[in-house]
């Protein structure tokens, strides 16, 4: 649908400058060109969001998508603005005031909270806050994660759970290309865990593992996937699914015939955490776990219980969106509450603070010119009588912010560069007073 130009250029905010947030800059951009003023806010004083600090640090040619970014930051109509907080440094009703519209692209930085006995025992841990650790991202390099014992366990049947597997069970030469941070790389190189077992409480036909991120496990150093024949459906029942659930279901059953032996990383399925056991000094020493049947579909307990050892927990469960003062928000589903991205009279929801975490990188492309199509309608070719960054601008000398801008954040990238050990990418800053002391040298 066309829609006409307003003479005076809207003026589009966008919070958080993950894949989402990008996406929808660059669509803004297409749509208007030159007629359009768009400033990107982060919290962070970098951008790329889950691109930085989510993404393995293994899959270093996923996170090259961050070169499509740079593009649009560099237009003349995008500006990064970082180290601002959305809700204290400035609120949501503030910015609806200076902009055309506002776009919360904040995605699910926070964990599902794991609801079982025992969650809060030492050594049990989120995947968003163990991958933020080995990512190198401020609000978790200090988590300091307990790797003396011999058996690790994750929870959840999705490539976050593979990814945290993954790393876990790798060598430290493996690591030698990667951007895993200097503090995490040394501790997983000291690291004395012999095994990771992956539960699921469905069955491998339930998965949401893409067969790439399956295939990588067989082609590690040291580490030997194994999954229990007892846990397949009947052969005959893979021809029913979808291309790559069926190359999945190739590659775990090829795993069926390994031996549970060296460094293994058991798959689990039909098996349901039920309780974090802790030995009598209230360390974590098992994880109690019921076997489970389908029906219909959905996994039903058997009354089989057993305890298998665990020395650390990961609980890759899934995230949700952090709420914001003053902005609708669904509790049952973890995000903002909206229709079709549509939260309040111009105020809007993109990526995982739209739909919830599901998806891909990529599915956040579609999702972000959708939504400026939806700004579009709404604006209706009408004239902007907002100031936009001018008045945000304004704010910040009235505030005193320390706002940090894409300029800044190449001296940032840089300077990581530079100091990366031999075939790394770079060796992030781990503490924001490192990060605001490279932009303020």
């Amino acid at each position: 649908m066309l829609h006409t130009t307003p003479r005076n250029a809207p003026h589009i905010a966008i919070i958080g400058s993950g894949p989402a947030g990008y996406y929808t800059a660059e669509a803004a951009y297409k749509h208007w060109g030159e007629n359009v003023h768009i400033d990107i806010f982060d919290r962070m004083p970098v951008p790329y969001g889950l691109i930085r600090s989510g993404v393995a640090p293994d899959h270093q040619s996923v996170k090259g998508v961050a070169r499509r970014y740079e593009s649009v930051a560099l237009a003349a109509q995008v500006r990064f603005i970082g180290h601002v907080a959305v809700g204290s440094d400035v609120t949501v009703e503030e910015l609806l005031g200076l902009y055309d519209a506002v776009v919360l692209a904040t995605g699910a930085p926070h964990d599902r909270k794991l609801d079982l006995p025992g969650a809060d025992l030492p050594n049990v841990f989120g995947s968003a806050a163990l991958v933020g650790w080995y990512n190198g991202h401020p609000d978790y390099a200090t988590l300091a994660p307990d790797l003396s014992g011999k058996h690790a366990v994750v929870i959840g049947n999705g490539n976050v759970a593979l990814d945290v597997a993954r790393i876990l069970a790798k060598s430290p030469e493996e690591f030698e290309d990667s951007d895993i941070v200097a503090h995490a790389l040394d501790e997983l190189s000291a690291s004395s865990l012999e095994s990771v077992t992956i539960l699921g409480r469905r069955g491998p036909h339930q998965i949401s593992m893409s067969p790439k991120e399956l295939g990588e496990l067989a082609h590690l150093a040291r580490a030997v996937p194994h999954v229990d024949p007892a846990d397949f459906p009947p052969v005959e029942a893979d021809a029913k699914l979808d291309p790559g659930l069926r190359k999945a279901m190739q590659t775990l059953r090829g795993w069926a015939t390994t031996p549970d032996a060296g460094f293994p990383v058991r798959f689990a399925f039909l098996t349901a955490p039920r309780a974090l056991i802790a030995d009598a000094s209230g360390k974590l020493q098992a994880i109690e776990v019921e076997r489970t049947r389908l029906v219909d579909g959905k996994a039903v307990g058997t009354g089989e219980i057993q305890r298998l050892p665990a020395d650390l927990v990961i609980s890759c469960i899934g995230y949700q969106t952090s709420p914001i003062a003053g902005v609708p928000y669904d509790e049952t589903r973890g995000r903002f509450a909206n229709e079709e991205g549509r939260i309040l009279p111009g105020l809007y929801c993109v990526g995982w603070a739209r739909r919830g975490p599901s998806g891909t990188i990529g599915t956040n492309r579609p999702d972000g010119f959708a939504i400026v199509e939806r700004i579009a309608q709404d604006l209706d070719g009408r004239d902007s009588t907002k100031t936009g960054g001018a008045g945000f601008d304004a704010l910040v000398e009235l505030r005193g912010l320390d706002i940090v801008t894409f300029r800044d954040w190449q001296k940032i990238d840089a300077a990581e560069v530079a100091r990366a050990r031999n075939h790394a990418p770079r060796e992030k800053f781990i503490d924001m007073d490192g990060l605001m002391n490279v932009t303020r040298a």
